[in-house]
């Protein structure tokens, strides 16, 4: 998907690849979580995909699948790689670890909550999608005002992804449980800072 507007800054943003929760349909949240087997594969054909993209930095979340998809991405090329604190994942305290489908068995309002007004869910002892995405939006400008002369990547792992993919383009929050686990894909969007201080 391509969303263009004017003297806008390219952003290439990718999820990383998948960790063993990812595969196994749990929740992760903040927990730090290396690639799975099938993840480092995703990461090896994404490499092939993009090989000719050209990207001056790659941002990327300080989760460890994060770092090893942005290292594998770089890998051979002149790439800077800066982690950004501020792309850590979307905090879901109890739920780290849950399988999605037990929360939906589990806490079907909940769930449903989840898919028609994301903003407001907020797992017990995590926090928001709506403070999340207010925490990741000031980070996101700061990177697109440094942007404006060359495309940059961004390897942050859903939700967080979801939620930035949502600052940059415009697009409303549509169902939290679609936007839970990562496989190494990838979205070219085009943005301004001033349209994530907008949205």
């Amino acid at each position: 998907m391509i969303v263009r507007t004017p003297q806008a800054s390219r952003v290439l943003l990718i999820r990383p690849g998948a960790t063993d929760f990812d595969d196994q349909g749990r929740i992760k949240g903040t927990l730090d979580m290396p690639m799975s087997e099938r993840g480092r594969q995703q990461v090896n054909s994404l490499a092939e995909q993009l090989s000719d993209f050209p990207v001056g930095t790659i941002y990327t979340a300080p989760c460890e699948s994060a770092r090893e998809t942005a290292q594998q991405l770089a890998q051979g090329r002149e790439i800077r790689i800066k982690v950004i604190d501020a792309f850590r994942n979307v905090d879901h305290g109890l739920w780290h670890g849950k399988l999605i489908e037990e929360v939906r068995r589990n806490h079907p309002k909940v769930y449903r909550q989840g898919q028609d007004s994301p903003s407001d869910v907020c797992p017990p002892g995590g926090e928001s999608i709506r403070d999340a995405r207010d925490r990741v939006a000031k980070a996101i400008r700061k990177v697109l005002r440094k942007s404006v002369t060359e495309a940059i990547a961004i390897v942050i792992p859903d939700p967080m992804a979801w939620v930035v993919q949502s600052l940059i383009s415009g697009e409303e929050l549509s169902d939290l449980w679609k936007a839970e686990t990562d496989g190494a894909s990838w979205d070219l969007l085009e943005s301004t800072s001033d349209k994530v201080a907008e949205s």
